[in-house]
């Protein structure tokens, strides 16, 4: 696994923090990036063996995406895998209440910066010798079940799903395969209002439990060490007792 090269979205903190960490330690060479140099150095050197890179973009600019895979050719000369990690939201909001600012804030990088990562992501793995690759989109359950005021954020998780599949099916030509990790309640900042309580269907505010991030790390370790012939589609990690399943 010493030459796979893998590229980690958001990968500053959070949930791209712990998947860059989990793939060094498997022995991947890891490219982390992010708008801010600063914490993607900070998660440099948490890898082991410092095995990986910081080269910061903003994943909603087609030139800064651009640049960033110009500097994993020149540097590398290849990628393996990618976990299309990078993402935000905005505060709980009931829908007629949205404004258009609010909208944009969400669905451009959940949308617009996936789309620009993944697409320059799918041609480097098609053009690339040895052929093919590995993408990994971070969705949510929220693609599933949404929470209540969530409908920016919402809407862009089902609009991952259709984008996983679609790369799915064009990647078999390439040797690319693409799958989706949908997270529930791993412990990272954005999660730390859980502890205070999260609206729930029933118009209340309760506190849900929570699950190591790390276990994150490991389930993206687990997607991207696949042989070629074999795709994790979709996956779903999440807090044991979380209110999920018959959410609503």
């Amino acid at each position: 696994m010493a030459d796979r090269i893998a590229l980690v979205t958001g990968g500053g903190s959070g949930v791209g923090r712990a998947a860059a960490t989990a793939l060094a330690e498997a022995g991947w060479t890891v490219v982390v990036t992010g708008r801010r140099r600063e914490p993607l150095e900070e998660t440099v050197s948490m890898l082991a063996e410092r095995r990986g890179a910081a080269v910061p973009a903003d994943v909603t600019d087609p030139a800064s995406v651009a640049g960033l895979f110009e500097t994993i050719g020149a540097r590398f000369g290849r990628l393996d895998l990618l976990f299309n990690n990078a993402g935000g939201n905005v505060r709980s909001t009931n829908f007629g209440d949205l404004t258009w600012e609010q909208w944009r804030t969400v669905l451009s990088p959940n949308i617009d910066g996936m789309f620009l990562i993944a697409n320059a992501a799918f041609r480097m793995m098609r053009d690339q010798s040895p052929q093919g690759g590995r993408i990994v989109n971070n969705g949510s359950i929220s693609s599933h079940a949404p929470r209540p005021g969530s409908a920016p954020y919402t809407a862009s998780k089902h609009a991952v799903t259709g984008l996983t599949k679609s790369i799915a099916l064009d990647g078999r030509a390439y040797g690319i395969a693409c799958g989706q990790i949908d997270i529930g309640n791993a412990a990272t900042a954005m999660t730390e209002r859980m502890k205070t309580g999260v609206p729930q269907p029933n118009g209340t505010m309760a506190v849900e439990p929570t699950m190591p991030v790390e276990e994150v790390g490991r389930t993206i370790v687990y997607m991207g060490s696949m042989p070629a012939s074999a795709n994790v589609l979709f996956l779903t990690v999440m807090a044991t007792n979380a209110p999920f399943v018959g959410r609503g």
